[in-house]
């Protein structure tokens, strides 16, 4: 099989080079690539921008590719998974609308009310009156979150009143027309991401990443500023419950929705 990865990122490196430790996989292409993926034996890159999706439509046909794999949140969002389907070119990613729980918290939330997933207190706002109401009503520390996508970086964990007020003014602009306010949590966060082919979901191995942007978990949150796994925190019995309590429920949710999600689902 020959496969093709959107995407230019670390992630995107990852998936090329891990495709191609696959005895079924004898190429991999890259739209747009890297220079990671430039040096790699048996992969090439290709002058496709990531939203181009005429553009990766042809190359698939051109170059007789098997599979699509997509690595970005962006042209998930932007329903590059529906507009290859409509061609019958097989692609690993979900449609528009589920990559929803990605590209809006405010449906995220949704989807975990209807799934009874734990997860903290929230309002949606769209205007900054009513947000800076409800923050003064709950008080600091408070969690301000731009709705959409971010790139990891439309988090602000508030610790006083007027850092939460400035927040609102800060997110809420020309890029976010939406705010979720959320209650503060503390611990220690994992990430586990779950691969699904809309009917089972299995987790992968648990990752740790730092998020704040200083020494000692300070200042504002990033994209992420490195990662680790194995977790050490995360044991066997915790797997299991995030299965059963969070992955799984999620994905019957989805399903009463009637979204077909097939890909990765990240759960945080």
């Amino acid at each position: 099989m020959k496969a093709l990865v959107v995407g230019s990122g670390g992630r995107e490196h990852a998936l090329a080079w891990t495709l191609l430790q696959s005895d079924k996989i004898k190429q991999v292409f890259c739209s747009p690539g890297n220079g990671g993926t430039a040096t790699m034996a048996n992969c090439q890159n290709l002058p496709l921008a990531v939203d181009d999706f005429a553009g990766i439509a042809n190359a698939v046909r051109e170059l007789s590719l098997d599979l699509v794999v997509v690595g970005p949140e962006v042209p998930l969002s932007l329903g590059i998974v529906d507009y290859l389907r409509d061609q019958n070119i097989p692609v690993f990613g979900p449609t528009k609308k589920g990559a929803q729980i990605e590209s809006s918290k405010s449906w995220a939330k949704e989807i975990m009310t209807l799934a009874k997933v734990p997860t903290a207190k929230s309002e949606t706002f769209n205007d900054a009156n009513s947000a800076k109401e409800y923050i003064q009503s709950e008080g600091a520390p408070i969690v301000i979150k731009a709705d959409g996508l971010a790139a990891g970086k439309g988090v602000i964990v508030a610790m006083t009143l007027d850092e939460a007020l400035d927040a609102v003014d800060e997110l809420l602009g020309d890029d976010t027309d939406k705010l979720v306010i959320e209650e503060y949590l503390t611990g220690s966060e994992v990430s586990v991401l779950a691969v699904t082919d809309g009917k089972t979901i299995r987790p992968l191995s648990p990752a740790q990443d730092h998020k704040r942007i200083g020494e000692g978990d300070t200042g504002k949150n990033t994209g992420g500023m490195g990662a680790y796994s194995p977790v050490p925190l995360v044991t066997d019995e915790l797997i299991a419950r995030i299965q059963k309590e969070v992955l799984e429920p999620t994905l019957e949710a989805i399903n009463i929705k009637k979204i077909d999600y097939r890909g990765v689902m990240y759960a945080g």
